[in-house]
């Protein structure tokens, strides 16, 4: 019968590095066919089931693309459920006043972007940039230069409404200490 040995892992310091013991560690290879990576991410089987797919990211990625929240409901369910979670969620949208972001790295919402599609300019645009384009765009629809036009009257509160936006988002992101 052997003898039993006493352990290095005994006490302080420890005398061997943390992590390095003998056992195997356990990896769950990805579900996908094929695929020798490590499968991280839990997907599920079949909707309300506890059973769960473990994929690599890239084939988490592929797996949820197509992945559709409102599935299933009708336009009146799905507008309720919009309306819904974005009064829940309103909150968290207050946390981008206290960031310290700039114009073009990011930060920029989808209210911001849809603006900038009207000015034509780019996601990364500067200030002083939306300031001229949406006055020479101006310009050209205001009522004054072109009374009676109805299209250009919607044309320029359509421009006067994006360069609001605008104008409040940057109003946010300066440091008015």
């Amino acid at each position: 019968m052997a003898k039993p040995r006493r352990s290095n892992d005994w006490g302080f310091p420890r005398w061997r590095g943390y992590g390095s013991s003998r056992e195997a560690t356990t990896v769950r290879l990805c579900d996908r066919h094929g695929c020798e990576e490590p499968g991280a991410c839990p997907a599920p089987k079949a909707p309300n089931s506890p059973e769960r797919w473990m994929f690599c990211q890239k084939h988490a990625a592929e797996y949820n693309q197509k992945w559709d929240y409102f599935e299933g409901l009708d336009k009146a369910e799905k507008e309720a459920r919009t309306t819904a979670e974005r009064s829940e969620n309103a909150g968290y949208a207050e946390a981008q006043h206290y960031g310290w972001s700039g114009s073009g790295d990011g930060s920029r919402s989808a209210d911001e972007m849809r603006a900038l599609d009207v000015l034509e300019l780019e996601s990364d645009a500067e200030f002083v940039a939306i300031k001229k384009a949406w006055r020479d765009k101006a310009k050209t629809v205001h009522p004054d230069v072109k009374p009676g036009d109805k299209e250009a009257a919607a044309e320029f509160q359509k421009l006067q409404l994006a360069y609001e936006v605008l104008k409040a988002a940057e109003e946010r992101r300066e440091w008015k200490g």
